[in-house]
């Protein structure tokens, strides 16, 4: 599971349910008041399917499986040793002997750039390709997590709505006081519930989805430049050099320490 978003979720909880508590609101306010969630989550739910087409809102189920499970990426200091392994071979057999290889590779981005450049495709075919296939990823994660901050921009607007609806309902008896202040107060539920599901909720998730997305397309670009830099026959050295930029100092500082401890002879063999 991704722990940052079950922490948000409950802390965002948390911070909602004792803002009550300790401003004296009634927490029974949020239980019994179905109408506010039918005007929020419905027509939430509404103004999505008017903004995106279907084959968009289709993907909403899985796009919450993403958000609450971890990324799986490649580990960047190992496509950096990876990559070092694999220009050694380059320089002393040849690409076709990185053939053995291919079958190893577990994701098929890099598995399909290697065995283009196996296949003696010219380089600019290869990144051209590649570079498409980064772009149309992007695009995609764009739509979903836009589905996301539309959805944080119509929830807000949406509790004024049903606050509105609320006080008409409220207003049209003014005989009874003490009913007609509990009706205003309930009417305001919608709007909490607005703020709290497009700011807490829905933009969030929107900004998740695309630090995800961002760290997908960095991992995707360092394998471009690793397979074309091994393309290009440069050296174990160089590799490293070449795609040091993508790694954290920290990152950078772990890799040259494992190189320093017994990186060196592999380079010379």
């Amino acid at each position: 599971m991704q722990i940052s978003t079950i922490i948000g979720l409950v802390a965002g909880l948390l911070s909602l349910v004792v803002g009550m508590v300790l401003k004296g609101a009634p927490l029974v306010s949020l239980v019994n008041n179905p109408a506010a969630y039918v005007i929020i989550l419905v027509g939430t739910a509404a103004t999505i399917f008017m903004a995106f087409p279907m084959n968009e809102v289709k993907r909403v189920p899985k796009l919450f499986g993403i958000i609450f499970k971890n990324q799986t990426l490649l580990d960047k200091k190992e496509l950096v040793r990876m990559f070092m392994e694999w220009a050694s071979i380059t320089r002393r057999e040849g690409l076709l002997a990185l053939e053995s290889k291919v079958e190893e590779i577990d994701n098929s981005f890099l598995r399909n750039g290697m065995r283009m450049i196996i296949d003696g495709n010219d380089q600019e075919f290869v990144q051209d390709v590649l570079m498409e296939d980064i772009n149309a990823t992007e695009e995609r994660h764009r739509s979903g997590a836009l589905i996301f901050s539309q959805a944080g921009m119509y929830a807000p607007t949406l509790g004024v709505l049903g606050a509105v609806v609320g006080l008409i309902a409220a207003l049209a008896d003014l005989s009874d006081m003490e009913k007609l202040s509990h009706a205003i107060a309930g009417a305001f539920i919608a709007t909490v519930l607005g703020i709290f599901t497009g700011y807490v909720l829905w933009h969030p998730m929107a900004n998740k989805l695309k630090r995800m997305s961002k760290a997908e397309v960095e991992v995707k670009l360092m394998m471009v430049e690793g397979l074309l830099s091994i393309q290009s026959g440069v050296s174990t050295m160089a590799i490293s050099q070449k795609l040091a930029v993508f790694l954290t100092p920290a990152e950078s500082a772990e890799l040259e320490a494992d190189q320093g401890g017994g990186g060196s002879g592999e380079q010379e063999g």
